[in-house]
Protein backbone atom coordinates (compact mmCIF):
# COMPACT_ATOMS: atom_id res chain seq x y z
CA UNK A 1 0.00 0.00 0.00
CA UNK A 2 1.12 3.73 -0.99
CA UNK A 3 2.27 6.09 1.78
CA UNK A 4 -0.28 8.29 0.49
CA UNK A 5 -3.13 5.30 0.81
CA UNK A 6 -1.88 4.93 4.22
CA UNK A 7 -2.21 8.77 5.25
CA UNK A 8 -5.72 8.41 3.61
CA UNK A 9 -6.92 5.36 5.57
CA UNK A 10 -5.57 6.64 8.99
CA UNK A 11 -7.83 9.96 8.57
CA UNK A 12 -10.97 7.96 7.10
CA UNK A 13 -10.29 5.45 10.24
CA UNK A 14 -10.21 8.71 13.14
CA UNK A 15 -13.04 11.07 11.31
CA UNK A 16 -15.10 7.46 11.48
CA UNK A 17 -14.18 7.27 15.38
CA UNK A 18 -14.79 10.86 15.81
CA UNK A 19 -18.35 10.44 14.26
CA UNK A 20 -18.52 7.34 17.05
CA UNK A 21 -17.77 9.64 19.74
CA UNK A 22 -20.16 12.42 18.78
CA UNK A 23 -22.83 9.80 18.66
CA UNK A 24 -22.57 7.60 21.46
CA UNK A 25 -21.09 10.91 23.68
CA UNK A 26 -18.10 11.53 25.42
CA UNK A 27 -16.20 8.09 26.72
CA UNK A 28 -16.62 7.55 30.39
CA UNK A 29 -13.76 8.15 32.28
CA UNK A 30 -12.53 6.12 34.68
CA UNK A 31 -11.78 7.51 37.91
CA UNK A 32 -9.10 5.91 39.94
CA UNK A 33 -7.35 8.60 41.25
CA UNK A 34 -8.97 11.37 44.00
CA UNK A 35 -8.11 14.74 44.54
CA UNK A 36 -9.24 16.44 47.72
CA UNK A 37 -8.46 19.38 49.76
CA UNK A 38 -8.39 19.43 53.58
CA UNK A 39 -9.21 22.92 55.56
CA UNK A 40 -6.23 22.08 58.23
CA UNK A 41 -2.65 20.45 58.12
CA UNK A 42 -2.03 17.08 59.27
CA UNK A 43 0.49 17.65 61.80
CA UNK A 44 1.76 13.78 61.81
CA UNK A 45 0.96 10.39 60.65
CA UNK A 46 1.89 8.83 63.69
CA UNK A 47 -1.72 7.28 64.80
CA UNK A 48 -0.97 7.93 68.91
CA UNK A 49 0.93 11.25 68.52
CA UNK A 50 -1.66 13.96 69.11
CA UNK A 51 -5.55 14.15 69.94
CA UNK A 52 -6.74 16.29 67.30
CA UNK A 53 -9.13 16.22 64.58
CA UNK A 54 -7.47 16.26 61.48
CA UNK A 55 -4.74 13.64 62.46
CA UNK A 56 -7.47 11.62 64.00
CA UNK A 57 -9.67 11.42 60.22
CA UNK A 58 -6.10 10.90 57.83
CA UNK A 59 -5.24 8.31 60.84
CA UNK A 60 -8.57 6.37 59.99
CA UNK A 61 -7.16 5.63 56.62
CA UNK A 62 -4.12 3.72 57.31
CA UNK A 63 -5.13 2.25 60.62
CA UNK A 64 -8.05 0.82 61.81
CA UNK A 65 -9.34 0.43 65.61
CA UNK A 66 -11.46 -2.12 67.26
CA UNK A 67 -14.90 -0.16 67.35
CA UNK A 68 -15.70 2.28 64.15
CA UNK A 69 -18.41 5.41 64.70
CA UNK A 70 -20.34 5.35 61.76
CA UNK A 71 -21.68 8.58 59.87
CA UNK A 72 -24.68 8.74 62.02
CA UNK A 73 -22.03 8.57 65.00
CA UNK A 74 -23.04 5.26 66.25
CA UNK A 75 -20.67 2.60 67.20
CA UNK A 76 -20.56 -0.24 64.73
CA UNK A 77 -17.92 -3.17 64.70
CA UNK A 78 -13.99 -2.32 63.55
CA UNK A 79 -10.97 -4.70 63.98
CA UNK A 80 -13.17 -6.24 66.69
CA UNK A 81 -16.63 -8.40 65.02
CA UNK A 82 -17.78 -8.44 68.22
CA UNK A 83 -17.34 -6.97 71.87
CA UNK A 84 -19.45 -7.54 75.08
CA UNK A 85 -19.19 -6.93 79.12
CA UNK A 86 -18.18 -10.49 80.70
CA UNK A 87 -18.82 -8.34 84.44
CA UNK A 88 -19.21 -5.11 84.61
CA UNK A 89 -15.15 -4.37 84.80
CA UNK A 90 -13.96 -6.54 82.03
CA UNK A 91 -14.99 -6.35 78.55
CA UNK A 92 -14.00 -9.00 75.51
CA UNK A 93 -13.63 -8.01 71.90
CA UNK A 94 -13.22 -10.48 69.16
CA UNK A 95 -10.84 -10.00 66.47
CA UNK A 96 -11.93 -10.39 63.05
CA UNK A 97 -10.15 -13.83 61.59
CA UNK A 98 -7.48 -13.35 59.10
CA UNK A 99 -6.72 -9.49 58.84
CA UNK A 100 -3.49 -8.24 57.66
CA UNK A 101 -1.32 -5.66 57.78
CA UNK A 102 -0.03 -3.95 55.22
CA UNK A 103 3.14 -5.75 55.15
CA UNK A 104 1.30 -8.75 55.20
CA UNK A 105 1.99 -10.28 58.66
CA UNK A 106 -1.33 -10.94 60.26
CA UNK A 107 -3.16 -8.86 63.13
CA UNK A 108 -3.34 -10.75 66.90
CA UNK A 109 -4.31 -9.57 70.58
CA UNK A 110 -1.01 -8.65 70.89
CA UNK A 111 -0.64 -6.04 68.86
CA UNK A 112 -3.94 -4.65 69.92
CA UNK A 113 -2.29 -4.96 73.40
CA UNK A 114 0.34 -3.09 71.96
CA UNK A 115 -1.17 -0.30 70.50
CA UNK A 116 -3.53 0.69 73.82
CA UNK A 117 0.05 0.43 75.64
CA UNK A 118 1.76 2.70 73.09
CA UNK A 119 -0.03 6.16 73.60
CA UNK A 120 1.22 6.46 77.57
CA UNK A 121 4.61 5.81 76.84
CA UNK A 122 5.19 9.21 74.04
CA UNK A 123 5.15 11.21 76.60
CA UNK A 124 6.14 13.94 74.57
CA UNK A 125 2.64 14.37 73.23
CA UNK A 126 1.27 17.94 73.12
CA UNK A 127 -2.17 15.89 72.93
CA UNK A 128 -2.24 12.82 74.85
CA UNK A 129 -4.80 9.97 73.36
CA UNK A 130 -4.06 8.46 77.00
CA UNK A 131 -7.55 10.08 78.58
CA UNK A 132 -8.70 7.02 76.06
CA UNK A 133 -6.70 4.59 77.72
CA UNK A 134 -6.03 5.60 81.18
CA UNK A 135 -9.33 3.56 82.48
CA UNK A 136 -8.01 0.28 81.39
CA UNK A 137 -5.48 -1.34 84.45
CA UNK A 138 -5.26 -4.77 82.91
CA UNK A 139 -5.16 -6.49 79.55
CA UNK A 140 -5.54 -10.30 78.90
CA UNK A 141 -5.23 -12.11 75.76
CA UNK A 142 -6.95 -15.03 75.60
CA UNK A 143 -6.08 -16.44 72.20
CA UNK A 144 -4.71 -14.64 69.17
CA UNK A 145 -8.57 -13.25 68.53
CA UNK A 146 -9.43 -12.56 71.69
CA UNK A 147 -8.49 -10.20 74.60
CA UNK A 148 -10.01 -9.03 77.56
CA UNK A 149 -9.67 -5.01 79.10
CA UNK A 150 -10.60 -4.84 82.61
CA UNK A 151 -11.24 -1.35 84.41
CA UNK A 152 -10.68 -0.59 88.02
CA UNK A 153 -14.23 0.03 88.40
CA UNK A 154 -17.39 -0.56 86.42
CA UNK A 155 -17.12 1.81 82.99
CA UNK A 156 -19.29 1.42 80.50
CA UNK A 157 -18.24 3.86 77.76
CA UNK A 158 -15.08 1.52 76.91
CA UNK A 159 -15.91 0.75 73.72
CA UNK A 160 -16.51 4.42 72.66
CA UNK A 161 -12.78 5.14 74.21
CA UNK A 162 -11.70 2.15 72.26
CA UNK A 163 -12.48 3.75 68.60
CA UNK A 164 -10.15 6.07 69.50
CA UNK A 165 -7.29 3.95 69.88
CA UNK A 166 -6.01 3.10 65.94
CA UNK A 167 -3.94 -0.23 66.45
CA UNK A 168 -0.33 0.03 64.91
CA UNK A 169 1.78 -3.47 63.77
CA UNK A 170 3.75 -4.52 67.12
CA UNK A 171 7.00 -5.22 64.79
CA UNK A 172 6.99 -2.19 62.87
CA UNK A 173 6.04 0.53 65.54
CA UNK A 174 7.88 -0.67 68.48
CA UNK A 175 11.52 0.58 67.74
CA UNK A 176 10.29 3.30 65.47
CA UNK A 177 9.56 7.17 66.71
CA UNK A 178 7.06 9.25 65.52
CA UNK A 179 9.46 10.39 62.52
CA UNK A 180 9.29 7.00 61.27
CA UNK A 181 5.87 7.10 60.99
CA UNK A 182 5.63 10.36 58.79
CA UNK A 183 8.58 8.83 56.58
CA UNK A 184 6.16 6.07 55.67
CA UNK A 185 8.08 2.95 57.54
CA UNK A 186 6.17 2.36 60.55
CA UNK A 187 2.68 3.51 59.00
CA UNK A 188 2.13 -0.04 59.00
CA UNK A 189 -2.06 -0.74 59.21
CA UNK A 190 -5.01 -2.79 58.35
CA UNK A 191 -6.69 0.37 57.07
CA UNK A 192 -8.06 0.50 53.76
CA UNK A 193 -5.05 2.51 52.06
CA UNK A 194 -1.34 2.17 52.54
CA UNK A 195 1.36 4.95 52.89
CA UNK A 196 2.15 7.06 49.78
CA UNK A 197 4.43 9.49 50.87
CA UNK A 198 3.61 12.93 53.26
CA UNK A 199 4.55 16.57 53.03
CA UNK A 200 3.13 18.36 56.22
CA UNK A 201 1.73 21.54 55.08
CA UNK A 202 1.43 20.28 51.64
CA UNK A 203 -0.15 17.19 51.05
CA UNK A 204 -0.66 13.85 51.73
CA UNK A 205 -0.72 10.61 49.13
CA UNK A 206 -1.99 6.92 49.98
CA UNK A 207 -2.74 3.86 47.83
CA UNK A 208 -5.23 1.86 48.34
CA UNK A 209 -4.61 -1.61 49.97
CA UNK A 210 -6.23 -4.19 48.13
CA UNK A 211 -6.02 -6.80 50.87
CA UNK A 212 -8.31 -4.68 53.01
CA UNK A 213 -10.72 -6.79 55.12
CA UNK A 214 -13.58 -4.86 54.29
CA UNK A 215 -15.41 -3.31 51.46
CA UNK A 216 -12.20 -1.99 49.14
CA UNK A 217 -12.18 2.06 48.57
CA UNK A 218 -12.96 2.89 45.01
CA UNK A 219 -10.07 4.84 44.34
CA UNK A 220 -6.16 4.16 43.21
CA UNK A 221 -4.78 6.75 44.72
CA UNK A 222 -6.03 9.43 47.05
CA UNK A 223 -4.18 12.75 47.27
CA UNK A 224 -5.09 15.33 49.81
CA UNK A 225 -3.88 18.68 49.91
CA UNK A 226 -3.59 20.92 52.76
CA UNK A 227 -5.69 24.61 51.81
CA UNK A 228 -6.59 26.00 54.90
CA UNK A 229 -7.74 29.38 53.44
CA UNK A 230 -11.25 29.60 52.55
CA UNK A 231 -10.86 30.85 49.03
CA UNK A 232 -8.14 28.94 47.24
CA UNK A 233 -9.71 26.15 48.57
CA UNK A 234 -12.80 26.89 46.96
CA UNK A 235 -10.90 28.16 43.74
CA UNK A 236 -9.11 24.79 43.58
CA UNK A 237 -12.30 22.77 43.31
CA UNK A 238 -13.96 25.15 40.84
CA UNK A 239 -10.91 24.94 38.39
CA UNK A 240 -10.88 20.67 38.93
CA UNK A 241 -7.81 20.94 40.57
CA UNK A 242 -9.62 18.89 43.00
CA UNK A 243 -12.62 16.60 43.41
CA UNK A 244 -13.99 17.60 46.47
CA UNK A 245 -13.11 19.97 49.41
CA UNK A 246 -14.25 20.03 53.11
CA UNK A 247 -15.47 23.25 55.01
CA UNK A 248 -17.45 24.77 52.20
CA UNK A 249 -17.50 28.76 53.09
CA UNK A 250 -20.92 29.94 54.13
CA UNK A 251 -21.27 32.74 51.85
CA UNK A 252 -20.21 30.50 48.75
CA UNK A 253 -22.78 27.38 49.68
CA UNK A 254 -25.49 28.70 47.41
CA UNK A 255 -23.05 29.41 44.34
CA UNK A 256 -22.19 25.97 44.58
CA UNK A 257 -25.31 24.46 44.67
CA UNK A 258 -26.31 26.34 41.74
CA UNK A 259 -23.38 24.83 39.92
CA UNK A 260 -24.63 21.66 37.80
CA UNK A 261 -21.03 20.79 37.76
CA UNK A 262 -20.93 20.44 41.90
CA UNK A 263 -23.00 19.14 44.59
CA UNK A 264 -23.39 19.92 48.64
CA UNK A 265 -23.46 17.57 50.76
CA UNK A 266 -24.34 18.23 54.46
CA UNK A 267 -25.38 16.81 57.55
CA UNK A 268 -25.98 17.92 61.50
CA UNK A 269 -22.83 17.94 63.12
CA UNK A 270 -21.72 16.58 66.38
CA UNK A 271 -20.72 20.04 67.34
CA UNK A 272 -22.77 22.07 69.69
CA UNK A 273 -21.74 26.04 70.13
CA UNK A 274 -22.52 27.68 73.10
CA UNK A 275 -21.62 29.77 75.78
CA UNK A 276 -19.88 29.06 79.29
CA UNK A 277 -20.63 32.12 81.45
CA UNK A 278 -17.99 32.98 85.34
CA UNK A 279 -20.32 30.67 87.85
CA UNK A 280 -17.70 30.29 90.86
CA UNK A 281 -16.07 34.01 91.43
CA UNK A 282 -17.79 36.54 93.74
CA UNK A 283 -16.38 39.06 91.29
CA UNK A 284 -16.12 38.39 87.82
CA UNK A 285 -12.92 40.07 85.82
CA UNK A 286 -15.46 41.29 82.89
CA UNK A 287 -18.70 42.42 84.73
CA UNK A 288 -18.97 45.78 84.68
CA UNK A 289 -21.82 48.22 85.88
CA UNK A 290 -22.63 50.99 82.89
CA UNK A 291 -20.37 53.69 83.27
CA UNK A 292 -17.42 51.28 83.42
CA UNK A 293 -16.75 50.22 87.11
CA UNK A 294 -16.21 46.44 87.83
CA UNK A 295 -19.53 45.34 90.14
CA UNK A 296 -18.44 44.06 92.94
CA UNK A 297 -20.55 40.91 92.88
CA UNK A 298 -20.84 38.59 90.02
CA UNK A 299 -24.62 38.58 88.34
CA UNK A 300 -23.52 35.41 86.19
CA UNK A 301 -23.84 33.47 89.47
CA UNK A 302 -27.84 33.95 89.32
CA UNK A 303 -29.65 31.57 87.60
CA UNK A 304 -32.19 33.90 86.87
CA UNK A 305 -29.70 36.17 84.53
CA UNK A 306 -28.17 32.58 83.31
CA UNK A 307 -31.82 32.28 81.93
CA UNK A 308 -32.30 36.05 81.46
CA UNK A 309 -29.57 35.62 78.91
CA UNK A 310 -31.06 32.82 77.58
CA UNK A 311 -34.28 33.98 76.90
CA UNK A 312 -32.81 37.12 74.70
CA UNK A 313 -30.77 34.84 72.11
CA UNK A 314 -33.30 34.69 69.20
CA UNK A 315 -31.92 30.93 68.09
CA UNK A 316 -34.09 31.47 65.03
CA UNK A 317 -32.98 34.29 63.61
CA UNK A 318 -29.19 33.72 64.96
CA UNK A 319 -29.31 30.56 62.51
CA UNK A 320 -31.16 32.03 59.70
CA UNK A 321 -29.32 34.85 59.25
CA UNK A 322 -25.87 34.74 60.98
CA UNK A 323 -25.15 31.32 59.88
CA UNK A 324 -27.26 31.74 57.19
CA UNK A 325 -29.31 28.58 57.40
CA UNK A 326 -26.19 25.93 58.15
CA UNK A 327 -27.22 25.20 61.55
CA UNK A 328 -30.25 24.33 63.94
CA UNK A 329 -31.00 25.50 67.06
CA UNK A 330 -29.56 23.63 69.96
CA UNK A 331 -31.19 23.21 73.66
CA UNK A 332 -28.71 20.02 74.23
CA UNK A 333 -24.77 20.03 74.49
CA UNK A 334 -24.98 16.99 72.14
CA UNK A 335 -26.59 16.84 69.64
CA UNK A 336 -29.80 15.17 68.19
CA UNK A 337 -29.44 11.90 67.60
CA UNK A 338 -26.24 11.63 69.93
CA UNK A 339 -26.25 9.45 73.07
CA UNK A 340 -27.51 11.02 75.73
CA UNK A 341 -29.74 13.62 73.67
CA UNK A 342 -32.41 14.97 76.17
CA UNK A 343 -35.24 15.08 73.94
CA UNK A 344 -37.45 16.52 77.18
CA UNK A 345 -35.32 19.82 77.15
CA UNK A 346 -36.52 22.22 74.27
CA UNK A 347 -34.80 24.66 73.03
CA UNK A 348 -35.46 28.03 74.84
CA UNK A 349 -37.97 30.42 73.66
CA UNK A 350 -37.18 34.09 72.49
CA UNK A 351 -38.81 36.31 75.01
CA UNK A 352 -37.16 39.96 75.52
CA UNK A 353 -39.68 40.77 78.29
CA UNK A 354 -39.45 37.53 80.11
CA UNK A 355 -35.85 37.91 80.49
CA UNK A 356 -36.46 41.51 81.19
CA UNK A 357 -38.47 40.34 84.23
CA UNK A 358 -36.20 37.96 85.12
CA UNK A 359 -33.05 40.50 85.52
CA UNK A 360 -35.48 43.11 87.93
CA UNK A 361 -35.81 39.75 89.87
CA UNK A 362 -32.59 39.09 90.18
CA UNK A 363 -31.75 42.90 91.20
CA UNK A 364 -30.63 44.34 87.72
CA UNK A 365 -33.35 46.32 86.51
CA UNK A 366 -31.64 48.69 84.56
CA UNK A 367 -29.41 45.38 83.37
CA UNK A 368 -25.49 46.20 83.54
CA UNK A 369 -22.52 45.29 81.40
CA UNK A 370 -20.58 42.22 80.01
CA UNK A 371 -17.69 41.90 77.74
CA UNK A 372 -18.19 38.56 75.57
CA UNK A 373 -14.90 36.54 74.45
CA UNK A 374 -15.14 34.20 71.00
CA UNK A 375 -12.58 32.90 69.08
CA UNK A 376 -12.57 34.39 65.29
CA UNK A 377 -11.07 31.76 63.23
CA UNK A 378 -12.60 28.11 64.92
CA UNK A 379 -16.02 27.46 64.08
CA UNK A 380 -18.39 28.53 60.76
CA UNK A 381 -19.17 31.96 61.65
CA UNK A 382 -17.96 32.43 64.98
CA UNK A 383 -17.03 36.38 65.01
CA UNK A 384 -20.06 36.52 64.24
CA UNK A 385 -22.26 34.51 66.54
CA UNK A 386 -20.13 36.43 69.19
CA UNK A 387 -21.31 39.99 67.58
CA UNK A 388 -24.93 38.82 67.05
CA UNK A 389 -25.53 37.64 70.65
CA UNK A 390 -24.23 40.72 71.63
CA UNK A 391 -26.88 42.73 69.68
CA UNK A 392 -29.33 40.15 71.19
CA UNK A 393 -28.47 40.97 75.04
CA UNK A 394 -28.48 44.98 74.37
CA UNK A 395 -32.20 44.94 74.09
CA UNK A 396 -32.99 43.89 77.61
CA UNK A 397 -30.45 46.22 78.70
CA UNK A 398 -27.39 44.34 79.22
CA UNK A 399 -24.45 46.40 77.47
CA UNK A 400 -22.28 43.80 75.30
CA UNK A 401 -18.78 44.66 74.21
CA UNK A 402 -17.29 42.18 71.99
CA UNK A 403 -13.47 40.82 71.75
CA UNK A 404 -12.75 37.77 69.51
CA UNK A 405 -8.87 36.66 69.27
CA UNK A 406 -7.64 33.79 67.04
CA UNK A 407 -7.52 30.29 68.33
CA UNK A 408 -4.25 30.18 69.53
CA UNK A 409 -4.28 32.66 72.12
CA UNK A 410 -8.29 32.41 73.47
CA UNK A 411 -8.22 28.72 74.11
CA UNK A 412 -5.33 29.30 76.69
CA UNK A 413 -6.69 32.61 77.86
CA UNK A 414 -10.18 30.90 78.44
CA UNK A 415 -9.02 27.98 79.91
CA UNK A 416 -6.98 30.12 82.48
CA UNK A 417 -10.54 31.52 83.67
CA UNK A 418 -9.75 35.07 81.79
CA UNK A 419 -13.00 35.65 80.80
CA UNK A 420 -16.44 36.12 82.18
CA UNK A 421 -18.81 34.69 78.80
CA UNK A 422 -16.96 32.52 76.31
CA UNK A 423 -17.57 30.82 73.39
CA UNK A 424 -16.87 27.32 73.09
CA UNK A 425 -17.63 24.26 70.15
CA UNK A 426 -17.88 21.23 71.47
CA UNK A 427 -18.26 17.56 69.55
CA UNK A 428 -18.96 14.26 71.42
CA UNK A 429 -20.55 11.01 70.66
CA UNK A 430 -21.91 10.36 73.84
CA UNK A 431 -23.86 12.58 76.60
CA UNK A 432 -22.01 11.10 79.92
CA UNK A 433 -19.08 12.28 78.31
CA UNK A 434 -19.44 15.86 77.21
CA UNK A 435 -20.62 16.70 80.99
CA UNK A 436 -18.03 14.85 82.23
CA UNK A 437 -15.59 17.41 80.59
CA UNK A 438 -17.93 20.31 80.04
CA UNK A 439 -19.84 20.68 83.52
CA UNK A 440 -18.56 18.40 85.87
CA UNK A 441 -17.13 19.52 89.34
CA UNK A 442 -13.27 20.28 88.02
CA UNK A 443 -10.82 17.88 89.63
CA UNK A 444 -7.51 18.00 88.19
CA UNK A 445 -6.82 14.33 89.45
CA UNK A 446 -9.76 12.50 87.94
CA UNK A 447 -9.75 14.98 84.49
CA UNK A 448 -12.92 16.14 85.25
CA UNK A 449 -14.47 19.41 84.88
CA UNK A 450 -11.00 20.27 81.88
CA UNK A 451 -13.10 22.16 79.80
CA UNK A 452 -15.48 23.61 82.59
CA UNK A 453 -14.53 27.55 81.66
CA UNK A 454 -17.36 28.90 83.92
CA UNK A 455 -16.51 26.10 87.14
CA UNK A 456 -19.78 25.03 86.98
CA UNK A 457 -20.89 22.80 89.95
CA UNK A 458 -23.71 20.88 90.65
CA UNK A 459 -23.27 17.62 93.09
CA UNK A 460 -26.59 16.01 91.61
CA UNK A 461 -24.57 16.08 87.94
CA UNK A 462 -21.57 14.56 88.84
CA UNK A 463 -23.23 11.90 90.22
CA UNK A 464 -25.77 11.27 86.90
CA UNK A 465 -22.56 10.97 85.03
CA UNK A 466 -21.14 9.17 87.68
CA UNK A 467 -23.62 6.54 87.57
CA UNK A 468 -23.86 6.86 83.58
CA UNK A 469 -20.41 5.72 83.33
CA UNK A 470 -20.33 3.00 85.89
CA UNK A 471 -23.09 1.20 83.93
CA UNK A 472 -22.44 -1.76 81.12
CA UNK A 473 -26.26 -1.56 80.55
CA UNK A 474 -26.57 0.86 77.49
CA UNK A 475 -30.27 2.02 78.52
CA UNK A 476 -29.47 2.50 81.96
CA UNK A 477 -26.11 4.35 81.18
CA UNK A 478 -28.15 6.79 78.93
CA UNK A 479 -30.76 7.33 81.11
CA UNK A 480 -28.03 8.56 83.81
CA UNK A 481 -26.87 10.54 81.04
CA UNK A 482 -29.90 12.38 80.33
CA UNK A 483 -30.78 12.89 83.82
CA UNK A 484 -27.63 14.77 84.21
CA UNK A 485 -28.17 16.80 81.26
CA UNK A 486 -31.37 17.62 82.41
CA UNK A 487 -30.51 18.76 85.59
CA UNK A 488 -27.55 20.51 84.32
CA UNK A 489 -29.84 22.47 81.22
CA UNK A 490 -32.16 23.46 83.84
CA UNK A 491 -30.03 25.29 86.16
CA UNK A 492 -28.55 27.17 82.70
CA UNK A 493 -24.81 25.50 83.10
CA UNK A 494 -24.08 26.65 79.84
CA UNK A 495 -26.24 28.08 77.28
CA UNK A 496 -27.07 25.93 74.36
CA UNK A 497 -27.30 28.39 71.09
CA UNK A 498 -26.91 26.07 67.67
CA UNK A 499 -25.30 22.84 66.30
CA UNK A 500 -23.39 23.52 63.12
CA UNK A 501 -24.24 21.39 60.21
CA UNK A 502 -20.64 19.87 58.42
CA UNK A 503 -20.61 20.85 54.21
CA UNK A 504 -18.71 19.08 51.65
CA UNK A 505 -18.70 20.19 48.01
CA UNK A 506 -17.51 17.69 45.67
CA UNK A 507 -17.85 17.86 42.15
CA UNK A 508 -20.93 15.72 39.93
CA UNK A 509 -19.85 12.16 39.27
CA UNK A 510 -18.48 11.86 43.01
CA UNK A 511 -20.73 11.74 45.91
CA UNK A 512 -20.21 11.21 49.97
CA UNK A 513 -21.61 10.17 52.59
CA UNK A 514 -21.32 13.06 54.90
CA UNK A 515 -20.97 12.26 58.54
CA UNK A 516 -21.70 13.54 61.78
CA UNK A 517 -18.72 13.75 63.07
CA UNK A 518 -17.23 15.93 60.64
CA UNK A 519 -14.51 13.81 59.72
CA UNK A 520 -13.51 13.70 55.87
CA UNK A 521 -12.97 9.41 54.90
CA UNK A 522 -11.59 8.97 51.03
CA UNK A 523 -13.38 5.28 51.33
CA UNK A 524 -16.52 6.69 51.76
CA UNK A 525 -16.55 9.36 48.50
CA UNK A 526 -18.02 6.59 45.92
CA UNK A 527 -18.19 7.45 42.19
CA UNK A 528 -22.16 8.09 40.92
Amino acid sequence: MSTYRKKMLSTLLAASASVMLVIAGPAPVQAADLKIALAADVSSLDPHFVNIAPNIALSQHMFDALVHVDPNGQLIPGLAASWKAVNPTTWEFKLRPDVKFHDGSELTAEDVAYSLDRPASLTNSPGPFTSYTKQIVGKEIVDAQTIRLKTATPYGPLPLDVSSIFIVSKKAAQQAGTEDFNRGKAAIGTGPFKFGSYRRGDRIELLRNDAYWGTKPAWDKVTFRIIASDTPRLTALLAGEVDAIESVPTVDIGKVRANPKFRIEQKVSWRTIFWHLDQSRDKSPFVFDKSGKPLEKNPLKDVRVRQAISKAINRQVLVEQTMEGLAVPASNVVSPGIFGHAESVKVEAYDVAGAKKLLAEAGYPEGFALTLHGPNNRYVNDDQIVQTTAQFLSRIGIQAKVETMPLSSYFGKARGGEFSMALLGWGSLAGDFSLRSLLGTPDPDSGWGTWNWGKYSNPKVDQSVRSALSSVDAQKREAAAREGAVTALKDYAVIPLHHQYATWAVRKGVKYIARTDEFTFAHQFVPE
